[in-house]
């Protein structure tokens, strides 16, 4: 028996989605180990993101996650969730905004909400689906949002058709 035989997708089909339908991740304290971890991944050593006595001269006081790391854990946490896991096909793109600093020892989560659907037929029975996603910290406040649109396979039984 095939690996791909046994298994069962935990994400959504398109058809599954309805305009609305929320999703909300748990929560995901950043560390300074994180800030460090991106700074070397994506080569940005920022003094805002890495010297601490730099950033207590900033407009913060203090060093500010890059916001492409919380993008970044956003997607991790959108992924947590699991209305991706084995039914996403592509991500197609997003609009992205930056409202608020993320600092060392905030925790964020994820609020998503399907915002569009569109079917597509050359997706075998699958579609578009846009969400309307937020990055909240602990104290409620949105530090990011905007939307982010992917293509989801349909339901097996209609792709067979």
């Amino acid at each position: 028996m095939s690996n791909q035989a046994i298994f069962k997708p935990r994400g959504r089909f398109f058809q599954e989605f309805q305009l609305g339908d929320r999703m909300i991740s748990t929560g995901r304290t950043i560390t300074e180990t994180d800030i460090v971890n991106f700074a070397a991944l994506s080569g940005d050593y920022h003094q805002i993101h890495t010297n601490a006595e730099y950033a207590k001269g900033s407009l913060y006081g203090q060093r500010v996650a890059h916001g492409l790391l919380v993008l970044s854990i956003a997607g991790g946490l959108a992924a947590q969730v699991g209305f991706m896991e084995g039914t996403v096909i592509a991500f197609r793109g997003l609009t992205w905004k930056f409202s608020k600093p993320v600092f060392i020892g905030d925790t964020i989560h994820l609020e998503a909400s399907v915002s569009e659907l569109k079917a597509m037929r050359r997706l075998m029975g699958g579609g578009a689906v846009t969400l309307k996603v937020l990055v909240v910290n602990q104290r409620g406040e949105t530090v990011a949002r905007g939307t982010w649109s992917a293509l989801f396979a349909g339901l097996p039984e209609l792709a067979a058709e």
